[in-house]
């Protein structure tokens, strides 16, 4: 049977082809097995005839009818399926590499059995190696790219990367090639991983041509990479610079580094690329001391550095300065030992030059490269230029009062020097001298010296007071911004809030600042919630509780001497009830205690009421003995921070204080009740009181009779007062949040009440400045009067028909005021004619507005306008004197007038 498979394979390919398409696999035949016993003829001659089949078949179907498959009959005698074709491509080793490019995505187990075909076949470096070795290059290139996660990829390509020692790279068909290559500079998979790394390292070598190609490539996405991923680029250039040789190294360190170095110098640094130019080149500085190394960095800085550093333009001499600051020492190792001296001598000089610049740019970047210098190279600098650096930074640049930011870098750069232990014993004689630069006018210089204080503390170098002193810490405390408050309170949290201490020490040290500065002492407490946990606050709050309780019962003659043992202080001697100042401080550092760690309270109900408790069963003692405002304050404050069933006798009598308040009352003396109502969630029987006392006190009003307020008492009312409350409420955010949600309700009342008051205070102003307007502004306001009776009157009597309401409106209201004048003048007339004439007499100012209406008669027109119902009942007067008595001063006013008499 073996024989006859073997004679019938070897004379008819067709049958291998049979096998391999329909073996049974439950079948114990195994044709691998055959193909391997045949003799070394007929298995040559099995191949032949495949490849004669293979070229039939691929002469009848191009190319482009492949992805169809083979659908017609070819005179074969077996109908091949796809399958069969594929199979017998990579059998077929030499024709893959034209074929490949063709297969479709459809055949991909096919494309890798070929592309592993390939790459077996150069790896054993079998005959004609060179181009499937492209092929599975390229293929495997094309991987790497496109696949997601191409670790395998990359390795695998790495493998065989001595095929592109076979490629020609002038050659047009090695431009597709080309450009994969390159975006391997620009694939993060490529740049992070190890294998990728050796790949790129090797491009740089494979052809000198290549690297200015790679080189603008990485330079056009360098301002897209990420510093991470930038410091794996400058890890790539370095060791592209170590394997590379001859033309090729020439090449990198001209084209590359050194035009790296050009950048850095040239370019601004707001540019993109400027801060990942200095990342790379600072990677080749972090690597001085290797073999090499220092010689090339000497050599490409030499054309570029020394010039920069004496430029015109104060940028690029300050870029040229961090350049050669973190160089240093820039020197030729081969040199001899003097010649070398020479040369670092010769930069120190360089260094103290740039110290001194015109620019204060250059200044900046000088300390910070100088500070730099002496914590890495303390020990060989000799001690004389070690104190005249130090010396020049803190007595000269530390003073410079022409840049703020020459003095903020001084301090910033010296905590780098403190790093450097060696430097401890001369920083300590020489930072006294700073101890002004606490009140520094710029707030970053203050906060950079706390910082090199705190940089003190951390690597004891010295004792921090003894650089500033603690009166002069405390005082500026009290009064700066948050950023510099919260250093200070960091570096003397230890000193007041010794947390490995016991409780009572705390209280101590508490009493103890308060005493040196109250003010700072309210800020320490402030953020101390920032340096300890809540559990110490709270601790803290309970031990001023007891140090007030202790000091309450002392003063009490009708306790005895024997003090409760929850209540015992140590400090019953220091402190006293009478001490108001020093009560009211411990007071208001209960309440910022409470207020700086209150959400973390809520969230451990346990030690909320615990506290709660705690200070509700004293408060109303408090408030008998503390009777004086500065005590009052942070009582009503500790009181909002409980609720109101914990204080019953002062909840129900809060609104009272409010009532009871004179008006005029400063700010001070109702803000905090404000407050209090308002957590509390009481704010609207604020605004009901406000309502109340506006309504109530409108003169046209008649008050609301049904309204009532919280607490029964006869209180006059206060509307000016009220509005000083209403003020305060609407200016802060905390207490505006409060009543918005009455929208509907308090403050619908409210904008009623403030309404009327706003028409009553309208008519008021008019009243007063028409009583002390000059006679010119009374005439005017009376002319503008007639003018809207005339315009009036004219309208009601020729345009009836298209008279409106509110025209009808305006005339009833003129109408009326005059009717209200004529009445009052009537009636005095009647009541006594000769007090009514002599007030007829003095009304001077109608003259004008007779003169006014008058005239305005005339322009308009109006003639023929009476009104005589029965004329038989007329009787008509002979002089003006017949007429009844106020018709007969209206006439005789308007006889007078020169415009009715010319």
């Amino acid at each position: 049977m073996f024989v006859y498979i073997s004679e019938s394979l070897a004379s008819d390919p067709i049958l291998l082809v049979e096998m391999l398409l329909q073996k049974d696999r439950t079948e114990p035949f195994d044709l691998e097995e055959v193909l391997q016993e045949l003799p070394k003829v007929q298995r040559e001659a099995l191949w032949a005839r495949l490849v004669t089949l293979l070229c039939d078949q691929l002469a009848a179907f191009p190319q482009e009818h492949w992805d169809a498959g083979i659908e017609e009959d070819n005179g074969m005698e077996v109908a091949f399926h796809s399958q069969f074709f594929f199979s017998t491509l990579l059998s077929l080793c030499r024709t893959t590499p034209g074929v490949l490019p063709y297969l479709p995505a459809s055949e991909m187990p096919l494309r890798q059995a070929v592309h592993g075909l390939c790459e077996a076949w150069w790896k054993k470096g079998l005959l004609g190696k060179e181009e499937l070795g492209r092929t599975a290059f390229l293929v495997c290139l094309e991987k790497t790219l496109i696949l997601k996660k191409p670790v395998a990829e990359i390795q695998r390509l790495w493998g065989f990367h001595e095929v592109l020692l076979t490629v020609d790279f002038s050659s047009e068909d090695s431009k597709e090639l080309i450009d994969l290559l390159l975006q391997c500079f620009l694939s993060v998979n490529h740049i992070r991983n190890q294998d990728g790394k050796r790949l790129m390292v090797f491009l740089f070598s494979w052809n000198v041509n290549f690297i200015r190609m790679i080189h603008g490539t990485v330079k056009n996405q360098l301002p897209y990479f990420a510093n991470s991923l930038t410091d794996h680029i400058a890890e790539i250039y370095c060791r592209a610079w170590k394997k590379a040789s001859g033309f090729c190294l020439e090449q990198i360190e001209t084209t590359c580094i050194q035009d790296f170095m050009r950048h850095a110098v040239l370019l601004h640094r707001s540019s993109p690329v400027y801060a990942k130019v200095r990342q790379i080149l600072s990677y080749f500085h972090k690597l001085k001391g290797r073999h090499g190394l220092d010689e090339m960095l000497y050599r490409l800085y030499k054309p570029i550095l020394w010039r920069a550093l004496s430029a015109a333009n104060s940028e690029v001499r300050a870029n040229a300065t961090l350049l050669f600051t973190e160089a240093f020492p820039i020197h030729d190792p081969s040199q001899s030992s003097e010649k070398v001296d020479e040369t670092i001598q010769k930069q120190l000089d360089t260094l103290v030059c740039l110290l001194e610049d015109p620019q204060p740019l250059v200044r900046s970047t000088a300390t910070l490269g100088v500070c730099k210098i002496l914590a890495k190279c303390w020990e060989v600098i000799p001690p004389t230029v070690i104190t005249d650096f130090l010396k020049k930074l803190v007595v000269e640049l530390a003073n410079d009062t022409s840049s703020p930011d020459v003095r903020c870098s001084v301090f910033k750069c010296l905590t780098i020097v403190l790093d450097n232990s060696y430097s401890h014993p001369l920083l300590e004689q020489l930072l006294p001298a700073l101890k002004n630069s606490l009140h520094d006018t710029s707030e970053k210089v203050r906060v950079a010296f706390l910082d090199m204080l705190l940089k003190i503390k951390a690597v004891r170098a010295a004792k921090f007071w003894k650089v500033s002193s603690m009166e002069h810490l405390l005082a500026r405390l009290a009064v700066d911004s948050q950023p510099v408050s919260k250093r200070i309170v960091n570096l003397l949290f230890n000193s007041f809030f010794p947390v490995n201490q016991s409780e009572e020490v705390w209280c101590e040290r508490c009493v103890t600042l308060i005493q040196m500065n109250p003010k700072a002492a309210r800020k320490f407490y402030q953020y101390s919630h920032i340096y300890t946990a809540p559990t110490n606050i709270v601790k803290l709050m309970l031990t001023i509780r007891r140090c007030l309780n202790a000091c309450i019962q002392t003063e009490d003659p009708n306790k005895t001497n024997t003090i409760n043992k929850e209540n015992a202080s140590v400090l019953e001697d220091v402190l006293s009830v009478k001490d108001t100042a020093s009560m009211a401080s411990l007071l208001e550092v209960v309440v910022i205690l409470w207020r700086s760690i209150r959400k973390a309270l809520e969230l451990n109900k346990d030690a909320l009421q615990y506290t709660t408790v705690k200070f509700g069963s004293v408060l109303p003692k408090y408030f008998n003995v503390f009777q004086e405002e500065r005590c009052t304050v942070p009582l009503i404050q500790l009181a909002s921070l409980l609720p109101p069933a914990s204080v019953p006798t002062f909840s129900c009598g809060v609104l009272s204080r409010l009532k009871r308040l004179e008006a005029g009352a400063k700010v001070s003396q109702y803000s905090q009740i404000i407050e209090c109502l308002c957590s509390w969630g009481q704010a609207a029987h604020v605004l009901e009181l406000i309502t109340d006392w506006l309504t109530e006190a409108l003169p046209t009003g008649n008050g609301n009779t049904s309204r009532k307020v919280r607490i029964q008492e006869t209180v006059e009312a206060k509307p000016d007062l009220g509005l000083d409350y209403l003020e305060y409420l609407v200016s802060r955010t905390s207490t505006r949040d409060c009543i918005l949600p009455f929208r509907q309700g308090q403050l619908k009342q409210l904008h009623k009440a403030l309404g009327a008051w706003k028409n009553f205070l309208t008519v008021c102003s008019d009243v007063i400045r028409v009583g002390l307007g000059d006679e010119e502004f009374k005439g005017q306001v009376l002319h503008l009067c007639s003018v809207v009776l005339i315009s009036g009157e004219f309208s009601y009597l020729h345009y009836t028909d298209t008279i409106t309401d509110s025209r009808v409106n305006m005339k009833d209201v003129v109408t009326n005021v005059f009717q209200k004048i004529l009445e009052v003048m009537a009636r005095r007339l009647r009541k006594d004619p000769e007090e009514g004439q002599e007030m007829a007499d003095s009304l001077q100012t109608l003259f004008s507005y007779i003169e006014n209406m008058t005239y305005h008669v005339d322009r308009l027109r109006i003639k023929n306008i009476y009104f005589i119902t029965h004329p038989q009942e007329v009787t008509i007067p002979e002089t003006v004197h017949d007429l009844p008595p106020l018709s007969c001063i209206l006439l005789d006013v308007l006889l007078k007038s020169p415009p009715v008499t010319r």
